[in-house]
C-alpha cells in the first residue's frame, strides 16, 4: 500500500477510537488495537524511513489520547483531522 493508504487506514480507526472513546468500552478497544497495529506496521515499513519521525510522533499523540495522561493535551477529534486529508484521497481515488 501506499503511505496515503496506510495513514488512511490509521485514521479510519482513529476515528473510530474518538466515536467509541467513553461510549462502548469493548468497540473503543478494538479500534485502538487495529491502529496500533496499523502504526507498527507502516513504522516497520522502510519505505517511509523519511517519515518515520512525524509517524512515531502522531502515534505517540494517539496514546496521549487514549489514555488519559494528557500530556499533549490530545484529543482524537484533533487527530482525526490530521488523518482526514489522507482518508479523502484514498476515497477519490477509489471513486467510480
Amino acid at each position: 500500500m501506499s503511505l496515503s493508504e496506510q495513514l488512511a487506514n490509521i485514521g479510519s480507526e482513529v476515528g473510530r477510537a474518538a466515536k467509541w472513546q467513553g461510549k462502548d468500552e469493548e468497540k473503543f478497544k478494538g479500534a485502538v488495537t487495529r491502529a496500533s497495529e496499523f502504526f507498527d506496521l507502516t513504522l516497520e515499513d522502510q519505505r517511509w524511513k523519511g517519515r518515520l519521525f512525524e509517524i512515531g510522533r502522531v502515534k505517540e499523540l494517539f496514546y496521549d489520547g487514549i489514555s488519559g495522561r494528557n500530556e499533549y493535551k490530545t484529543d482524537l477529534k484533533d487527530l482525526e483531522n490530521y488523518f482526514y486529508p489522507f482518508m479523502s484521497f484514498v476515497a477519490r481515488q477509489y471513486t467510480f
